[in-house]
């Protein structure tokens, strides 16, 4: 065994390469060579800071003040460090990298024209960026899933209800500076823009939702609490969009949850914790909107359309204008130029990657969500140890999907880490349907796991046992220790 072997390892050095009761500086070898390493457990060091890296990068999601964000400074270190540890690529996520790279590729030949623009240029670039991190994301999760899923759920919500704090206070100006966490009269916690904000609250709050529904949460307490801070601030935002796509994802995920359960006592209580909290939530709306300010914004932001949406030059008007000019542009008008056409944003993703990247960014775009669609229904449907996982995250990811019908959402950091989870699932899903028996559950550092979503009906894995992932379809079964419930 070689001293880096040991050093990897832990292993102890071969007690037959000195003599009994001799130091290796008698032999007159350095006693690192001698297998000194191994009593220093290098590698659980570095898988240890590489956890630490990533519960960070997901929770800095949500510092989103600049273009530039702790989240863009935590990346790259973690996607090498991850990297150099090993995780791979499964054939389940490859049409998810198929499609990102023709659209990227697209993109990037509709900008040659404009490459004296800095603009265009450095748009290209950090979609580029996201794209590499959207991989990232669909390699980490596809090994080891349950566990590293868990973490990033956890750091994501703990940031969703920092953020919400934040714009709690920013919109009741407890703090007394203008314009901190709270714009245009709404609350924006830690981003720019209050629909931005209101929207990336949608999977924590589903997170908090799906655990107390299923009694999966160890702390109901705290979870309740939680959520009440992130459901305050999605209103707050006063975002249509953010309102109308997290009624749509809890609908979608209640709705996957109750249909997936042969538990009657699950079902039960899925009934009467729904109705419960829409008698609590009609409550606390009224109670919100006796407030005169609360009301009025809340009037002004609940109209369908808005004054910047109408007219020949409003919202609407620019994108069948331009939607019959695209139709003279295979190569569209290049990244980021709609806005010096329009004088105004395309307000609609899929319009935006005609415009971007031309005919054939636009239609992989369009390809990209239709496939992920189908992945992610199938995901939330069919029996397997990630269901659960799938239920949370595929209705916000669709949440997101729907609202690209109405802003651009192409540049959202936690769009394209909800895009790479769907896919890990899928290509933890095949992985584990083509093999027997795949790694257990066990984190190197955390030991077995256990709590979080481990703990739902569907999925239930003893502690103490290796974790399983199902293989082939049916009813109950055992796979490696773990009892699976369609």
């Amino acid at each position: 065994m070689s001293s880096t072997t040991v050093a990897l390892t832990g292993a102890t050095a071969d007690p037959s390469r000195s003599a009994a009761g001799s130091s290796p500086w008698a032999a007159g070898t350095s006693p690192w060579a001698a297998g000194a390493w191994g009593r220093v457990p290098v590698l659980r060091a570095v898988q240890g800071l590489a956890s630490i890296l990533h519960a960070a990068f997901i929770f800095f999601a949500c510092f989103a003040f600049s273009d530039a964000s702790p989240y863009d400074l935590v990346a790259i270190p973690t996607i090498v460090l991850w990297l150099a540890l090993g995780i791979r690529l499964h054939r389940g996520a490859m049409p998810l990298v198929l499609l990102l790279l023709a659209y990227l590729a697209s993109i990037g030949i509709a900008l040659l024209p404009y490459l004296n623009e800095p603009l265009s240029v450095s748009w290209t670039v950090q979609l580029a960026y996201l794209v590499v991190t959207c991989i990232f994301f669909a390699m980490l999760y596809a090994d080891d899933t349950r566990a590293r899923i868990e973490v990033a759920l956890k750091a994501y919500t703990a940031s969703c209800v920092l953020s919400a704090a934040l714009g709690i206070v920013g919109y009741l100006q407890l703090l007394g500076i203008e314009d901190l966490f709270y714009k245009y009269g709404r609350a924006s916690g830690t981003f720019q823009d209050p629909n931005v904000f209101g929207s990336f609250l949608t999977l924590g709050a589903l997170y908090l939702i799906h655990g107390l529904l299923s009694g999966s949460t160890r702390r109901p307490l705290l979870s309740l609490a939680s959520l009440v801070v992130v459901m305050a601030g999605i209103f707050l935002s006063f975002s249509r969009g953010s309102w109308g796509g997290t009624v749509v994802a809890v609908v979608v995920m209640v709705g996957a949850l109750y249909a997936t359960s042969r538990s009657r006592a699950l079902r039960r209580r899925i009934v009467t914790l729904g109705l419960v909290t829409v008698g609590f939530g009609a409550v606390a709306l009224a109670g919100l909107l006796s407030i005169d300010s609360v009301a009025q914004t809340f009037q002004t932001r609940a109209a369908v359309t808005q004054d910047y949406d109408e007219g020949e030059t409003g919202r609407f008007g620019n994108q069948i204008r331009g939607m019959g000019m695209l139709l003279e542009e295979p190569f569209g008008f290049g990244p980021l130029r709609w806005r010096q056409i329009f004088n105004l944003e395309p307000h609609n993703s899929y319009i935006g990657s005609f415009a971007n990247g031309g005919w054939v960014a636009g239609t992989v775009f369009i390809a990209l969500v239709a496939a992920t669609t189908f992945v992610g229904v199938r995901l939330m449907l069919r029996p397997s140890p990630y269901r659960a996982y799938a239920q949370i995250v595929f209705p916000a990811l669709l949440m997101f999907f729907l609202q690209a019908l109405q802003i651009d959402v192409e540049k959202w950091r936690h769009v394209y880490m909800m895009l790479g989870m769907i896919w890990a699932l899928e290509a933890a899903r095949l992985h584990a349907a083509g093999l027997p028996l795949i790694s257990p559950l066990i984190s190197p550092l955390t030991g077995p796991f256990r709590g979080g979503i481990a703990g739902h009906p569907s999925v239930a894995v003893p502690a103490g046992t290796d974790g399983g992932r199902e293989v082939g379809g049916g009813g109950e079964r055992t796979v490696s220790g773990a009892k699976v419930r369609p």
